[in-house]
Protein backbone atom coordinates (compact mmCIF):
# COMPACT_ATOMS: atom_id res chain seq x y z
CA UNK A 1 0.00 0.00 0.00
CA UNK A 2 1.15 3.70 -0.48
CA UNK A 3 1.65 6.46 2.22
CA UNK A 4 -1.93 7.54 1.64
CA UNK A 5 -3.76 4.08 2.55
CA UNK A 6 -1.56 3.40 5.39
CA UNK A 7 -2.59 6.24 6.69
CA UNK A 8 -6.06 6.07 5.92
CA UNK A 9 -6.27 2.49 7.30
CA UNK A 10 -3.54 3.42 10.35
CA UNK A 11 -5.27 7.14 11.00
CA UNK A 12 -1.83 8.50 11.13
CA UNK A 13 -1.06 11.51 8.69
CA UNK A 14 1.68 10.90 6.29
CA UNK A 15 3.77 13.52 8.00
CA UNK A 16 4.19 11.57 10.92
CA UNK A 17 4.80 7.99 9.10
CA UNK A 18 7.54 9.78 7.57
CA UNK A 19 8.60 11.39 10.62
CA UNK A 20 8.31 7.67 12.13
CA UNK A 21 10.50 6.75 9.56
CA UNK A 22 13.43 9.62 10.17
CA UNK A 23 13.32 8.53 13.78
CA UNK A 24 13.44 4.68 12.98
CA UNK A 25 10.11 3.58 14.56
CA UNK A 26 9.51 2.09 10.89
CA UNK A 27 11.68 0.61 9.06
CA UNK A 28 12.60 2.21 5.35
CA UNK A 29 10.26 1.55 2.84
CA UNK A 30 10.34 -0.05 -0.34
CA UNK A 31 9.94 2.02 -3.20
CA UNK A 32 7.79 1.30 -6.50
CA UNK A 33 9.40 2.07 -9.47
CA UNK A 34 7.92 5.99 -9.85
CA UNK A 35 9.33 6.07 -6.45
CA UNK A 36 6.72 6.23 -4.18
CA UNK A 37 6.96 4.11 -0.94
CA UNK A 38 5.17 1.11 -0.41
CA UNK A 39 3.82 -0.26 2.72
CA UNK A 40 3.33 -3.87 4.21
CA UNK A 41 1.04 -4.79 6.53
CA UNK A 42 3.37 -5.40 9.65
CA UNK A 43 3.95 -1.31 8.91
CA UNK A 44 0.33 -0.78 9.97
CA UNK A 45 1.01 -3.21 12.57
CA UNK A 46 3.88 -1.28 14.02
CA UNK A 47 1.84 1.94 13.76
CA UNK A 48 -0.77 0.68 16.04
CA UNK A 49 1.88 -0.42 18.39
CA UNK A 50 2.77 2.80 18.81
CA UNK A 51 -0.06 4.27 19.13
CA UNK A 52 -0.85 2.12 22.17
CA UNK A 53 2.42 2.67 23.73
CA UNK A 54 2.07 6.32 23.27
CA UNK A 55 -1.34 6.13 24.94
CA UNK A 56 0.57 3.87 27.85
CA UNK A 57 2.87 7.35 28.21
CA UNK A 58 6.08 5.89 26.54
CA UNK A 59 7.95 8.60 24.59
CA UNK A 60 8.85 8.20 20.91
CA UNK A 61 13.08 7.06 22.34
CA UNK A 62 11.20 4.35 24.66
CA UNK A 63 9.06 3.38 21.92
CA UNK A 64 11.87 3.21 19.82
CA UNK A 65 14.48 1.16 22.55
CA UNK A 66 11.12 -1.61 22.34
CA UNK A 67 11.23 -1.65 18.65
CA UNK A 68 15.05 -2.08 18.70
CA UNK A 69 15.12 -5.06 20.76
CA UNK A 70 12.21 -6.45 18.75
CA UNK A 71 13.89 -5.96 15.45
CA UNK A 72 17.20 -7.17 17.01
CA UNK A 73 15.22 -10.63 17.74
CA UNK A 74 14.99 -9.84 21.74
CA UNK A 75 11.52 -10.36 23.17
CA UNK A 76 11.50 -6.61 24.88
CA UNK A 77 8.84 -7.80 27.73
CA UNK A 78 11.33 -7.13 30.55
CA UNK A 79 12.32 -3.68 29.01
CA UNK A 80 8.92 -2.89 28.91
CA UNK A 81 8.14 -3.81 32.15
CA UNK A 82 10.69 -1.92 33.39
CA UNK A 83 9.66 1.67 31.48
CA UNK A 84 5.99 0.71 32.39
CA UNK A 85 7.07 0.74 36.59
CA UNK A 86 9.16 3.83 35.46
CA UNK A 87 6.11 5.45 33.89
CA UNK A 88 3.66 4.12 37.03
CA UNK A 89 5.88 5.65 39.89
CA UNK A 90 6.31 8.86 37.66
CA UNK A 91 2.65 9.29 37.29
CA UNK A 92 2.14 8.53 41.13
CA UNK A 93 4.81 11.35 42.18
CA UNK A 94 3.13 13.44 39.99
CA UNK A 95 -0.15 12.61 41.52
CA UNK A 96 1.34 13.45 44.68
CA UNK A 97 2.23 16.67 43.94
CA UNK A 98 -0.75 17.55 42.02
CA UNK A 99 -2.56 16.22 45.86
CA UNK A 100 -0.29 18.70 47.47
CA UNK A 101 -1.09 21.93 44.99
CA UNK A 102 -4.74 21.14 45.27
CA UNK A 103 -4.89 21.39 49.20
CA UNK A 104 -2.72 25.13 48.58
CA UNK A 105 -5.23 26.21 46.12
CA UNK A 106 -8.07 25.44 47.99
CA UNK A 107 -6.35 27.00 51.00
CA UNK A 108 -5.47 30.18 48.81
CA UNK A 109 -8.95 30.27 47.98
CA UNK A 110 -10.51 29.88 51.18
CA UNK A 111 -8.24 32.51 52.62
CA UNK A 112 -8.70 34.69 49.56
CA UNK A 113 -13.06 34.58 50.40
CA UNK A 114 -12.65 36.14 54.25
CA UNK A 115 -9.98 38.31 53.31
CA UNK A 116 -10.86 42.10 52.91
CA UNK A 117 -9.57 44.10 49.64
CA UNK A 118 -9.30 47.16 51.39
CA UNK A 119 -6.84 45.01 54.02
CA UNK A 120 -3.97 44.86 50.55
CA UNK A 121 -1.28 47.36 50.79
CA UNK A 122 0.91 48.02 47.81
CA UNK A 123 3.55 46.22 49.57
CA UNK A 124 1.89 42.98 49.32
CA UNK A 125 0.83 43.40 45.49
CA UNK A 126 -1.72 40.76 46.59
CA UNK A 127 -2.48 39.82 50.20
CA UNK A 128 -4.18 36.57 49.07
CA UNK A 129 -0.81 35.55 48.18
CA UNK A 130 1.02 36.78 51.22
CA UNK A 131 3.47 34.36 52.43
CA UNK A 132 1.76 32.58 55.75
CA UNK A 133 4.37 32.58 58.66
CA UNK A 134 5.75 29.19 58.00
CA UNK A 135 6.15 30.30 54.67
CA UNK A 136 7.60 33.52 55.50
CA UNK A 137 10.21 31.31 58.06
CA UNK A 138 11.33 28.96 54.99
CA UNK A 139 12.27 32.60 53.14
CA UNK A 140 14.35 34.22 55.50
CA UNK A 141 17.92 34.26 55.50
CA UNK A 142 19.91 33.30 58.76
Amino acid sequence: MRIGELAAASGHPSRTIRFYETRGLLPEPTRSTNGYRVYAEADADRLEFIRSAQTAGLTLTEIASIIHLRDGGTAPCSHVNQLLDAKLADVQQRLNQLTELRSELQELVRRGRTLDPEDCTTNDICHILRPRVSDSEFLQIP
